[in-house]
């Protein structure tokens, strides 16, 4: 009989203390799993969430900590239109977000919805659900909303949308716009409970009551065909050194440096506690069948069974719990962290699409890695502990007992 198949009926035949071993290690197993996938979730997450648009560049006036965070960009389409000039890019739009307050008519409350301005005669940020679109800005004067917007207000296309525009430049009650709906779209950037409005950057600068003149909080970059992101952010800072660019690569870096490597703190701490748990649990469960079975096991030595094949015996013991507990660890931690993620993303101001727990390979060859260095330092303590059982004494003391 082979070491694995000693081992497994060593198991079933106490299969409460078998079973609660396994359920103790899948159910650390699970937290550990989802640790790893945490550590690494909300990066790999914002660097879709960033791709989603099809952008790979943001720019901002020099100094911004990140994109959108300073000062914003004054003659935005013009600077636009020189950077799009440069041969390492292929498009550059330029982007002003503010709040506003939209009334259906005149008398009725307000609604909070989120403002975009945009020079979108290069590229749509949105799909259009239904009627046309805003197009470039020398055709401003209309509105563009989004589902939730047009389902909330009952605007059908050509409608008036009254908007009262907060442009954080100390102007308490800026002077109401009236332009007709253009049409509805799909915003790309926008979460499933989201009201957006869209307009051009020149009714956005009218809205605001003409401060900031074609003024833009980023310009949003792709690169040109085969130019590498990082060489279109040195040109632009070449051609513009008042300007910062920020490939999606940087932003998440930055990003990591700050918010995101508190989520890698605790998971680095929660994996640590989870890993010593399982090597306590299973250390004690197998010390606790070997000196149950020390009779048998000089018994089995006294036979002829080698030293080696005792100590194998244990280690397949190990193996054994470990490998069934880390095995269904894996489902049970992705049913986990569907319902942790949920939780996490209740928390306001998270977008729908960004995750914290996020798969990705490398969880998992860490997950198995891990529990791997579990089941051999687990049951060194009990290999110990029957390579060095005195046959001789315990057999004596077996007879007397």
């Amino acid at each position: 009989m082979n070491a694995f198949r000693f081992a497994w009926r060593s198991l079933i035949r106490q299969p409460a203390r078998a079973s609660l071993g396994v359920i103790g290690v899948a159910a650390v197993g699970a937290l550990l799993f989802d640790m790893l996938m945490l550590s690494n979730g909300l990066v790999l997450s914002m660097q879709t969430l960033l791709g989603r648009s099809g952008f790979t560049l943001r720019v901002s006036a020099a100094g911004s900590p990140l994109p959108g965070t300073g000062q914003p960009i004054s003659d935005s389409t013009e600077t636009a239109a020189a950077i799009a000039a440069l041969p390492e890019v292929a498009a550059a739009v330029p982007v002003r977000f503010a709040n506003s307050r939209i009334l259906r008519d005149a008398w009725e409350r307000a609604i909070d919805a989120d403002l975009v301005g945009i020079d979108q005669a290069q590229r749509r940020i949105w799909t259009l659900v239904e009627g046309g679109d805003l197009g470039s800005a020398g055709l401003a004067g209309r509105a563009l909303v989004n589902e939730n917007l047009a389902a909330l207000l009952a605007l059908e296309i050509g409608d008036m949308v009254h908007l009262q525009a907060n442009c954080g430049m100390g102007i308490s009650a800026a002077p109401a716009v009236h332009l007709p709906l253009a049409g509805v779209a799909d915003f790309e950037l926008d979460d499933s409970d989201d009201l957006t409005v869209a307009l051009t950057l020149q009714d956005v600068d009218r809205a605001c009551g003409g401060e900031g003149r074609d003024a833009a909080d980023q310009i949003l970059i792709n690169a040109a065909d085969g130019v590498p992101d990082q060489e279109a952010r040195v040109a632009i800072e070449r051609h513009r050194p008042d300007l910062q660019a920020f490939t999606n690569a940087q932003l998440v870096a930055r990003l990591q440096e700050g918010g995101l490597s508190y989520f890698r703190q605790i998971s680095l701490v929660l994996t640590t506690v989870t890993i010593t748990f399982a090597f306590l649990l299973v250390t004690v469960l197998l010390t606790v069948s070997v000196n149950q079975r020390v009779g048998e096991i000089a018994v089995l030595r006294a036979l002829g069974l080698s030293q080696r094949r005792v100590i194998a015996d244990v280690f397949c013991e190990s193996v054994l719990l470990v490998g069934t507990g880390a095995l269904l660890a894996v489902p049970i931690g992705f049913v986990l962290a569907r319902g942790l993620d949920r939780i996490l993303k209740a928390i306001p101001g998270v977008p729908d699409e960004l995750h914290f727990f996020v798969y990705e390979p490398r969880a998992l060859w860490i997950h198995v890695a891990l529990f791997s260095a579990t089941a051999l330092l687990a049951a060194a303590y009990p290999m110990r502990m029957v390579a060095n059982l005195p046959i001789a004494g315990t057999l004596r003391r077996e007879v007397i007992g």
